[in-house]
């Protein structure tokens, strides 16, 4: 009888050192203690419905408070309390008010910069330029595009990619001011696009006015990716 229980007493001690073991590892590898309590989904849930019923407690209070302070009191009591909130509350709406026109003047400011994102000088009129650029400016101006956007975008933007030059064109077929690819695609706006800037560039901006609105997103999209 004695060398079976021992052989149950041996196992059993074993699955006990065993499990023992397991723990200690577990705690082992836990640096916080607490660490595996906070990620449990449970844990979350119980700090949002703390958070809710702390919310809650505090408009209670509030409202017990503004009851308690005028329980019995004279109507000129009463008015003044809801004026101190009114008051407050006013404030708070200035508050919100100042942030969204200080986030107006800030957008307002960025879309100004990217008008000219190239940074350069920006002439006074058109008469800053002379031959194919001159004519195009004079037609982005048509066109509603301010000298901002054709200072800074459009000139340096057909400057890289034919410095002007209605004959440029590359191996690819692109071919003209814009670089229209294939080029036979500015016949669209006349039978002489092989030759004639004007309607070249009459194409140019009506394709990029279609496809990004100005040309500074153009540009923008050109420097991004190497084309537009």
């Amino acid at each position: 009888m004695i060398p079976l229980l021992t052989r149950y007493g041996s196992k059993l001690a074993a699955v006990l050192v065993l499990a023992l073991g397991a723990v200690i590892a577990v705690n082992a590898a836990t640096d916080d203690a607490s660490e595996l309590d906070a990620q449990h989904p449970s844990q979350a849930a119980a700090e949002q419905q703390a958070a809710a019923e702390a919310a809650y407690e505090e408009v209670r209070y509030r409202h017990v408070n503004y009851i308690a302070e005028t329980a019995g009191a004279d109507v000129d009591t009463k008015a003044a309390a809801v004026a101190d909130f009114a008051l407050a509350k006013a404030e708070g709406l200035d508050d919100a008010e100042e942030a969204a026109v200080k986030a107006a003047e800030e957008a307002a400011a960025q879309e100004a910069a990217n008008t000219n994102p190239t940074s350069v000088d920006v002439p006074e009129s058109c008469d800053a330029y002379s031959g194919n650029r001159a004519t195009g400016c004079a037609i982005a101006l048509d066109f509603g595009f301010s000298l901002e956007q054709f200072a800074g975008c459009l000139e340096p933007l057909w400057t890289r990619e034919s410095g002007w030059n209605e004959y440029a064109a590359n191996s690819i077929g692109a071919y003209g001011i814009p670089q229209a690819l294939p080029g036979s695609k500015m016949s669209s706006e006349g039978d002489d696009w092989e030759t004639n800037p004007v309607t070249q560039i009459r194409w140019g901006l009506y394709y990029i006015q279609g496809r990004y609105g100005d040309p500074c997103g153009a540009w923008e999209h050109s420097e991004s990716n190497g084309w537009y």
